[in-house]
């Protein structure tokens, strides 16, 4: 018997128990498809978060404030860090305030998450470049002038349709002039990144924050290879003006990025594995059905022994019954995880891993050979005279 008449026999076979063959290869089809869109959610997520780190410049050290009153950091703290012969590798320090405000235009109004104020420095450092109209410049800032660049969420919910640029807005009962709009920034899902506003550090403090501390300061190496001497040479400033390191906190941008990277993919492992198990389960449920099967047929595999067929035909044309149903089962979860992948699940945007696909595809077929083995090896092990007799 040629091996294209076997095969037709395993298909004749799943095809006389259609049902029973459908919720096998159902088993299957969710283990895969699960599989292949828990990595992804996973690795979309670790993506997302990776795409807001790389946002604020992987070349930049953020000095925060560990202590309760808020009285670590100051302006002066700030313009310390300014210095050619302690901090040489420096390329820039923008002080940050940061508060949230209610954006008003002709009566519509809108809550602003964070509204930032810093110095001209900070959009190159945290890579937030302007896509319309123009950053505020160091004049702005020693001036105090109330001018603000907005975020495109911002954008989007005062002025729908219209150009925002010129456009004058009132924020804490002042008027502050918008002249530019950001671009557009990846967000987790968690938190619009877009929702935002920035303007001069001395327009925010006199209208919504007052002189008190400040809530970070962003420091910009020169170069992303001298990050880690930045933040060795803010340290010793900080030591000396502070004399107490624990009173505030170092955020290197970098390690931190390599940080979440492999904690995310410790995550999506586990999520892997985790998914995994219903691919088990699934293999499990296909030898639960072949030696249902074999039972079913015993007479059938005595007839065909009796007749001639080897051992190796009948253990052939199993372990095809049985491998069928897993590559049909996977092949249509992968499918089923390719169309679930176009839409966002728990806020994350699922990023297909190529490499999933292929393993999830192929621990199925795995899977078919395996649990379809017992069965068939049970099948081929039958003597005829056993068989006839069989009722």
């Amino acid at each position: 018997m040629s091996f294209s008449e076997v095969v037709r026999f395993a298909l004749r076979g799943l095809a006389a128990n259609k049902l029973r063959s459908s919720l096998t290869m159902l088993g299957i089809l969710i283990g895969v498809a699960a599989v292949i869109l828990l990595v992804a959610v996973g690795n979309g997520s670790a993506r997302a978060i990776s795409d807001r780190i790389e946002a604020l410049g992987t070349n930049t050290i953020t000095v925060m404030s560990t202590s309760r009153g808020g009285s670590a950091l100051t302006k002066d703290m700030a313009d310390s860090l300014v210095d050619p012969v302690l901090a040489p590798d420096v390329k820039s320090v923008s002080p940050v305030v940061s508060a949230s405000a209610t954006v008003t235009y002709e009566g519509a109004d809108h809550d602003v998450n964070s509204f930032v104020g810093t110095t001209p420095g900070w959009f190159a450092a945290s890579n937030t470049p302007v896509a319309r109209g123009a950053a505020f410049t160091q004049d702005d800032e020693a001036q105090g002038r109330r001018v603000v660049v907005i975020g495109p969420t911002v954008a989007e919910e005062l002025f729908p349709g219209i150009d925002p640029i010129g456009a004058q807005v009132t924020v804490g009962g002042a008027l502050f002039t918008v002249i530019g709009v950001l671009d557009q920034k990846a967000s987790t899902g968690f938190q619009d990144a877009n929702d935002t506003a920035v303007a001069p550090l001395t327009a925010v403090r006199q209208v919504l924050t007052g002189y008190g501390s400040l809530n970070s300061i962003v420091v910009e190496a020169a170069a992303p290879g001298k990050v880690d001497a930045v933040q060795s040479q803010v340290s010793a400033i900080l030591e000396q003006k502070l004399g107490n390191s624990t009173s505030y906190r170092l955020q290197n941008a970098s390690q931190l990025l390599q940080t979440q990277t492999a904690t995310a993919d410790t995550f999506t492992t586990l999520l892997g594995a985790v998914a995994a198990i219903s691919l088990l389960v699934g293999g499990i449920g296909i030898t639960n059905i072949m030696l249902v099967t074999v039972t079913e047929r015993t007479r059938e595999i005595g007839i065909r022994k009796a007749l001639g067929a080897p051992r190796r035909t009948i253990l052939t044309q199993f372990l095809i019954e049985a491998t069928l149903l897993s590559v049909i089962g996977g092949a249509l979860g992968v499918v089923a995880a390719l169309v679930g992948s176009s839409f966002e699940i728990v806020g994350v945007r699922p990023v297909i891993v190529p490499s999933s696909v292929g393993l999830a595809l192929g621990v199925s077929i795995a899977i078919g050979l395996f649990f379809g083995g017992l069965p068939a090896a049970r099948a081929a092990r039958l003597r005829p005279i056993d068989a006839l007799r069989y009722e």
